[in-house]
């Protein structure tokens, strides 16, 4: 009874906070497993700060952007299409 009747019914209707909350939790991490757990935001606050690349401040920051902009729209995407595909918001 639970598993086919109220569960079901039960993540459509917290899936789009669940989504939410994971999203939430992306952006306000800094740390991500690309290269063994370094944190992003130190990584290019020592790019800024080397002599050797003076004239670079913005791009590091730019492309932390762009990673946590990606990650947040596949993640984003994924929930749409898991949402259409349970049927959220159709009554």
């Amino acid at each position: 009874k639970y598993r086919l009747i109220v569960l079901p019914q039960a993540l459509r209707t917290v899936i789009p906070a669940i989504v939410g909350q994971f999203i939430g939790l992306f952006k306000d991490t800094t740390l991500v497993a690309i290269v063994g757990l370094i944190e992003l935001l130190a990584v290019a606050n020592l790019i800024s700060a080397q002599p050797d690349w003076l004239g670079v401040r913005r791009e590091p920051y730019v492309f932390i952007a762009a990673i946590y902009f990606i990650g947040s729209s596949l993640m984003a995407s994924y929930s749409r299409r898991l949402e259409r595909r349970m049927g959220v918001g159709e009554r």
